[in-house]
C-alpha cells in the first residue's frame, strides 16, 4: 500500500499528514525530518502505552533522540486541569527546552491535551501527532484545535496550535475495539454530511466490518476525511466562519456527553445522536430536504450509531448555554440542507430552545 501525503498550509504553520501502513516502526525517520530537537517526550495513555510505546520509542532512539514518556489513565475524564498540571511538572523535571518536541501518541484525548501543553509550556514548543484511533486520524489530529474540559462543559479551555507532523498508521486500527471504531465513524459520517456526497455514498455501500477489512477503502476514507478537514481549516483556521461547519452535531453532541458525565457514551456516538436530532428538527421546519433524516439514520445504523439520547431535547438546551459557538444571546447552529451541503444558522438562544422543546 502506498502511503498518502496531504499537505496542510495555514498562517500559523504548514505540515504534512501521512496516511498508510507500517508508519510507527519508521516514525523516527519522519520525525527527524521535521525537527532538530535533541529531546522528545511522548505523551500517551496507559492503554496505548502497552501496545505501541516501545515501537515508537525504539524508532525515535534509532534516530538519536533522547526519549522520555508519560502515560495517564485513558478516557475523557483525563482531559482536565489535573492531567495538564501533571504533564507540565513532568516536562519541567525532564528539562525540556523550546527547541525540544512533544509527541502525542494516542486518540483524541491524548492529542488534545498534548497540543494544549505544546501551546502553553515555555509559551510554545513543537509537537507531533501520531493518532492511533479512527476519530483522531480523521479529525482531531488535524487542524490545530487543542483543549481540556471543565466541569461546566467540553473543550472550554484551549488554544490553536498546529502540529509539525501527523502520522496516521492505519495498522493501529487493528487493535482498536469496535466500540471506538464506531466512535470515529461518527466524525466520518459528519464530514460526508457537511462536505462530500461522494464520501457519504462510499459509506452507504459499506458497513463497519467491510470497511475495517478493506484497507485500501479504509485509507481512501481516512484520506477523504483529512482532505475535507484540511480544506476547511485552510479557509478558516481560527473558527470564525466556514470552520464552524465542522461542528455539525456537536452543539447537541457535547451537551449529550456532559449529560452522561462523559461515561457510557463516546464522543462519536454523541455526535451521531446530535446530528440526527438537529436534522430531524431542520427537516420538520423545512430547512432540510424531505427524507434526509431517514437517509442519515440508515447510514448511521450501518456503523452501529443509530442511537437516541435518554434525555429530552429541552434538557440539552440548558447545557448548550456553555457552548463555544454562543455569542451573547446568539448561538450558531449547523444545519445540513442535504448531503454535502451545510449552512450556519445564527439564531437567538430562546428561538433555539423553542425548536428543541418542539422536538
Amino acid at each position: 500500500m502506498t502511503t498518502a501525503k496531504i499537505d496542510v498550509i495555514t498562517s500559523s504553520g504548514s505540515y504534512n499528514v501521512f496516511i498508510g501502513r507500517g508508519l510507527l516502526p519508521e516514525c523516527g525517520e519522519y520525525v527527524r525530518k521535521v525537527t532538530d530537537a535533541k529531546k522528545v517526550c511522548i505523551i500517551t495513555d496507559m492503554n496505548v502505552r502497552k501496545l505501541y510505546l516501545d515501537i515508537v520509542k525504539s524508532s525515535l532512539e534509532q534516530e538519536n533522540f533522547d526519549v522520555s514518556w508519560l502515560a495517564f489513565p485513558p478516557g475523557e475524564r483525563s482531559k482536565c486541569a489535573r492531567t495538564l498540571e501533571k504533564i507540565w511538572d513532568f516536562l519541567s523535571k525532564c528539562r525540556l527546552t523550546r527547541s525540544d518536541c512533544l509527541i502525542a501518541l494516542g486518540g483524541g484525548v491524548v492529542g488534545d491535551i498534548t497540543g494544549f501543553v505544546a501551546a502553553t509550556y515555555l509559551r510554545g514548543i513543537d509537537y507531533i501527532q501520531i493518532p492511533t484511533t479512527l476519530l483522531a486520524q480523521v479529525d482531531s489530529s488535524v487542524g490545530g484545535k487543542t483543549a481540556i474540559d471543565l466541569p461546566e462543559g467540553k473543550n472550554l479551555v484551549g488554544a490553536f496550535k498546529q502540529p509539525a507532523l501527523v502520522l496516521a498508521d492505519i495498522d493501529t486500527l487493528d487493535t482498536l475495539p469496535e466500540k471506538f471504531f464506531r466512535d470515529g465513524m461518527g466524525e466520518v459520517v459528519k464530514h460526508g454530511m457537511i462536505k462530500s456526497e461522494k464520501l457519504f455514498e462510499i459509506l452507504e455501500k459499506h458497513d463497519i466490518e467491510s470497511l475495517r477489512n478493506d484497507k485500501e477503502v479504509l485509507r481512501e476514507v481516512i484520506g477523504r476525511n483529512v482532505t475535507i478537514k484540511r480544506d476547511v481549516v485552510q479557509a478558516d483556521e481560527f473558527d470564525r466562519g466556514e470552520r464552524m461547519k465542522l461542528n455539525f452535531g456537536h452543539t447537541l453532541g457535547h451537551a449529550i456527553e456532559q449529560y452522561y458525565h462523559y461515561t457510557g457514551i463516546t464522543h462519536g456516538m454523541a455526535v451521531a445522536a446530535g446530528m440526527k436530532l438537529i436534522t430531524e428538527i431542520a427537516e420538520k421546519h423545512n430547512m432540510a430536504e424531505p427524507g434526509l433524516t431517514e437517509r442519515l439514520r440508515k447510514c448511521l445504523d450501518r456503523y452501529g450509531l443509530d442511537i437516541d439520547a435518554e434525555t429530552s431535547p429541552a434538557e440539552l438546551g440548558e447545557i448548550c448555554l456553555n457552548d463555544k459557538k454562543r455569542f451573547g444571546n446568539i448561538i450558531n447552529i449547523i444545519v445540513c440542507c442535504d448531503v454535502g451541503a451545510a449552512i450556519i444558522k445564527r439564531m437567538p438562544t430562546d428561538a433555539f430552545f423553542a425548536l428543541l422543546s418542539e422536538a
